[in-house]
């Protein structure tokens, strides 16, 4: 008996939960009884999926080290699900900035460059009016608007000005009109270049809608494989806006940047300041929070909030000057919930004092008593040297019209794209970077690596076995049958660290066992061991009788899952827009990838025992499953056959599809990954007729066969010059 099935039954026969199946059977019958008679294994990934909606809560890690290690890992995810990893080209920006309007102390530009050939970011930029006789450099700052109506051109109503000025969020008329025009203008007068822009569909910047699957529309799918989003879009447009901003130096200072914006524009702030390190001083109001996370299309991207939520993605920002406002809305308890949390990582760096929060009962807002926090805050961490306190001075508005960055002079450019131009373009950019950087098989694997671990949720680590053994079967649940020639254990195995979710397992342990244990993926999990009589079929006869240990599983959504005849359906999938789903929870294919790095961890642990090697054997469409966990395990895996079923990611058509695997084609599709296998022989049956082979070559051990595998086919490729 194998020590870690062993080390499970200890105690269990005390309370007779191995049952009465022990002894020497030689039918199928005992089989049966075992294979009959399961419970629906404890999932997590069954329960309610986490929405935007969801409370959620963060762990902080106990010390400086591990938050560091934490937030490498944060930041690699939050890239990879918006489509920035690795960082798209900078192309030329071509900025136009013209026509300037006249104030007291400072001058409103009209401005709109490319962040992308033909797409287009259009907005104002407030500029101080330069002392005489003096050489001045100017604070920079970003001003994301947020879903204000009308975005940039915000214009209250005259109920809305006499509500904000009886409830004290505004002192006067022209801020309580016009708030979002106040702050740029206030923060101009105290010395900064303020960089006022559009979130894509709003104001000027009309070529793509804003809401309502305007980006992804008719190609949901091929949207979500290759990870592009709104909300990416709109990251990368802010990237782009710093781009511009920094361009303006030496009239900008490039070392005191800062960036805030409220509601959807908070959410740009802090989701640029996670990404891009040359913010040096952050206010994201009325977004950051525990509770709702952001209910816009261009808040939410695949992949982002698995694992976290926008309190620690702000966290980033440590130990960097960032201040925050609550309201009456999903950030009311930041100062109890949140706060304290930050705090706690800004210790690590001693610099508690560099993050702050406050609540104020308005309804969500960016008024003038929050505007004012934000004021002293950067007046004092950007050395703008106003005199303090700082109250917000009245301002003469300019009508929204006069505002727009295009006229009869500055029409709209004629190469400005749609959504599904630049959809076309973002695909072929992405295909080409990939392609440049396969030039350097190191870098590939690097980028790729990240991503894949990214897409799947799991930074296992399998290629070394821990001594504490991170996958163990779940107490009282191991039921042991001896038959001729090997013993049979069943029973639910788990990560240590995740004991919420559970995989129904089984071991086929040969008497004469030689250390090599082979994991057998199947779409109809360890039932395919048995044929209809509870015999053993040949091909696992001829791994046992060769003294190898055959380990299987019901994988997600498979074999048990499936109780009565009645099939557990996958959780189901927004139906207005993927990420709204995908964004919190990861795919089923990702579930699936997840269990075979389960199970290739605990057989790395039983092989480990007698210095035996593993190996990996999967059919159907749980094969192209098999595949990432194996390029993922590289080192952990010995021998590996696989049969693809002719399928690559290009062929899901629908975000239903459960083998859709957000991010799978934008790294060059299944074959993709291949380059991830530096270790061992892995031999690949019935690629798709269009998958990408190219990239094969950087791989190591790895063989394509171009055509449908049988059982018989894997176990002989397994077994080749052995």
């Amino acid at each position: 008996m194998c020590r870690l099935w062993r080390l499970s039954l200890v105690g269990l026969m005390s309370v007779a939960l191995i049952l009465p199946l022990l002894g020497q059977e030689k039918d199928g019958g005992a089989i049966h009884r075992v294979l009959d008679g399961m419970t629906l294994p404890k999932d997590s990934r069954l329960g309610k999926p986490r929405d935007y909606n969801t409370t959620t809560r963060i762990t902080v890690p106990p010390n400086r080290e591990a938050w560091e290690r934490r937030a490498q890992e944060l930041r690699e995810q939050v890239l990879v699900a918006m489509g920035l990893w690795p960082m798209p080209e900078r192309t030329p920006i071509n900025a136009v900035v013209h026509s300037p309007i006249d104030r007291d102390e400072y001058t409103v530009w009209k401005v709109y460059f490319e962040s992308l050939p033909g797409h287009y970011v259009t907005g104002n930029l407030y500029r101080p009016k330069p002392k005489p006789n003096v050489r001045q450099r100017f604070a920079g700052v970003l001003c994301p608007h947020g879903h204000w109506r009308n975005g940039r051109f915000y214009e209250a109503t005259d109920q809305e000005v006499k509500q904000q000025i009886a409830s004290g969020a505004e002192k006067t008329e022209a801020g309580a009109r016009y708030p979002l025009q106040a702050r740029c203008a206030m923060l101009a007068r105290m010395g900064c270049v303020v960089f006022h822009y559009d979130m894509v569909g709003y104001a000027d910047s009309r070529a793509i809608g804003h809401a309502g699957g305007n980006f992804a529309r008719g190609a949901e799918a091929d949207t979500q494989l290759r990870l592009q989003s709104q909300m990416g879009l709109q990251t990368w447009n802010s990237i782009r806006a710093l781009d511009f901003l920094l361009s303006l130096a030496p009239e900008v200072d490039t070392e005191r940047i800062g960036v805030t914006g409220a509601s959807g524009g908070g959410t740009q702030t802090f989701m640029l300041c996670a990404v891009d390190d040359r913010v040096k001083v952050a206010f994201p109001a009325v977004m950051v929070s525990m509770n709702m996370q952001g209910g816009c299309e261009c808040e939410n991207a695949s992949l982002l909030r698995i694992g976290t939520n926008n309190v620690e993605i702000a966290a980033l920002f440590a130990p960097k000057p960032l201040a925050m406002t609550g309201a009456d809305d999903w950030t009311r308890d930041i100062e109890k919930v949140g706060l304290p949390e930050l705090k706690r990582i800004y210790g690590y760096y001693h610099a508690e004092d560099l993050v702050a929060a406050k609540y104020f009962p308005f309804p969500h807002n960016y008024n003038q008593v929050s505007r004012e926090m934000m004021y002293n805050w950067f007046n004092k961490h950007l050395n703008l040297g106003y005199p303090e306190p700082v109250a917000e001075k009245p301002f003469q508005p300019i009508p929204p019209k006069e505002l727009s960055v295009f006229d009869e002079k500055h029409p709209q450019p004629k190469d400005m794209k749609n959504a599904e131009a630049l959809r076309q373009y973002l695909s072929r950019s992405s295909d080409r970077q990939l392609d440049e950087l396969a030039q350097d098989g190191s870098k590939y694997r690097q980028v790729v690596k990240t991503a894949l671990r990214v897409m799947v949720q799991d930074r296992w680590p399998i290629s070394e076995p821990s001594k504490q053994a991170p996958v163990a079967p779940v107490e009282g649940t191991v039921q042991k049958l001896e038959v001729e020639g090997y013993t049979l254990y069943k029973g639910l195995l788990a990560r240590t660290a995740q004991p919420e979710v559970q995989l129904p397992a089984l071991g086929l342990v040969p008497n004469d066992w030689r250390g090599r244990v082979c994991v057998w993926i199947h779409p109809h999990g360890k039932a395919s061991l048995f044929d209809d009589r509870g015999k053993l079929i040949a091909e696992v006869h001829q791994l046992l009788k060769n003294g190898t240990l055959v380990l299987s599983a019901d994988l997600f959504l498979t074999g048990e899952y499936h109780l009565a005849g009645k099939p557990t359906p996958p959780p189901p999938v927004h139906s207005a827009y993927a990420g709204y789903t995908f964004c919190y929870n990861p795919s089923v294919f990702a579930c699936r990838v997840q269990d075979v790095l389960t199970l290739l961890a605990y057989a790395r642990q039983l092989a480990s025992e007698q210095a035996g090697e593993v190996w990996l054997l999967a059919f159907g469409k749980l094969g192209p499953c098999a595949l990432l966990a194996r390029c993922l395990a590289d080192g952990a895996v010995a021998r590996c056959a696989i049969d693809l079923a002719g399928f690559d990611f290009h062929q899901v058509q629908t975000v239903q599809d459960e083998m859709l695997l957000p991010g799978g084609l934008k790294y060059g599709g299944l074959l993709g990954f291949v380059p991830l296998c530096t270790q061992g022989t892995t031999v690949l049956f019935q690629p798709a007729p269009q998958s990408k082979l190219e990239r094969i070559r950087l791989a190591q051990g790895v063989e394509i066969v171009h055509q449908k595998a049988t059982a018989q086919d894997l176990v002989k490729a397994l077994q080749r010059n052995r």
